[in-house]
């Protein structure tokens, strides 16, 4: 009896530790769920920096004109015509370019100067056979052509200086002076030297073109038919007095803009248009030769008033002639 109670004991505890077991395997935690991950943010890479633009090519005939004037040249690139003939008379050994025309020249001519004429063509030319490395002397008959060439020269690398009043007003009045003269023809050697291209090319151009306008021939125009134009112009000419503050104060022709010659003028020229026609003036009509062909070489529209507003070395000039200016 006690056998079987024993036995009942151990099967029923048997039981309850069965039972036990189950319900703990019921009542487990459910085993965690695996959330698939985000996807992860596109991120969207910088656009590429844009390449800087490229620096326009610098123009040389541009950088060569404006440089002209900065600075300016002590003597304006110009000799007074007796210190030149000194020159001449002592012998010294001088590069002289005489650009009248070949009969004038064959009449007489300063000693050892060349012919190299003012015209479509003989001037660019002779570019070849002029030096860089000592002065150029350049005269014509009162200066005005011999301003626009000497600009032009040195624009080109060739370091000239005009005679003052040239052959007619300047060398011919000096005392003496036919000491200095002579018959003979000279001329170059041809030194090979080098011009860049395209200050050439625009030189070549600039001369082409020196009839191109009936009423500016030669970049230049008389007083009386620059009055007459700026009388019938209703404004559409701009007249540009180049004589110092002092000078413009005293008496200018009517309407004139004040752009006096010296270092620096260049940057004043923005304030002038490239579409209308410029009639540049000074005294004599020297300094304005250059002035208007660095002008021409920036693409403006100039001719000189020739002489100038006149001085007593000319009878020539608006004032010399009477034409009116005000204060």
């Amino acid at each position: 009896m006690k056998k079987i109670r024993l036995i009942s004991i151990v099967l029923l505890t048997m039981i309850l530790a069965v039972s036990f077991i189950g319900c703990a395997k019921e009542e487990a935690a459910p085993a965690a769920t695996t959330t698939a991950a985000a996807p992860a943010a596109k991120v969207e890479a910088a656009p590429a920096a844009a390449e800087p633009a490229p620096e326009p090519e610098a123009d040389p005939v541009e950088e060569a004109a404006m440089a002209y004037f900065n600075p300016k040249a002590d003597d304006n690139n110009m000799i007074a015509q007796d210190a030149f003939l000194e020159k001449v008379k002592a012998g010294e050994d001088l590069v002289i370019v005489d650009i009248r025309q070949p009969d004038v020249y064959a009449e007489g001519h300063v000693k050892g100067a060349v012919n190299v004429p003012w015209n479509a063509t003989d001037i660019p030319a002779a570019m070849s056979q002029l030096p860089t490395d000592v002065p150029v002397y350049v005269y014509c008959y009162t200066g005005q052509t011999a301003g626009q060439t000497v600009a032009l020269l040195n624009v080109a690398g060739i370091q000239a200086k005009s005679v003052r009043y040239g052959y007619t007003l300047g060398i011919s009045k000096v005392e003496g002076y036919e000491e200095a003269i002579e018959t003979t023809p000279n001329f170059l050697d041809d030194l090979g030297t080098k011009i860049d291209p395209a200050i050439e090319a625009a030189i070549v151009d600039y001369y082409a073109n020196l009839a191109a306008d009936p009423n500016t021939k030669n970049n230049i125009i008389s007083s009386a038919a620059a009055k007459e134009m700026l009388d019938a112009s209703e404004g559409e000419i701009v007249v540009v007095s180049i004589r110092q503050a002092d000078a413009y104060a005293s008496g200018h022709i009517e309407g004139a803009i004040n752009i006096p010659w010296g270092t620096g003028m260049q940057e004043s020229f923005a304030q002038l248009p490239k579409d209308q026609q410029l009639f540049v003036y000074c005294y004599s009509g020297q300094t304005a030769g250059q002035t208007v062909a660095i002008m021409k070489l920036l693409g403006y529209d100039a001719a000189s008033i020739k002489s100038g507003m006149g001085t007593p070395a000319s009878v020539n000039g608006w004032a010399n002639e009477g034409f009116p200016v005000v204060q």
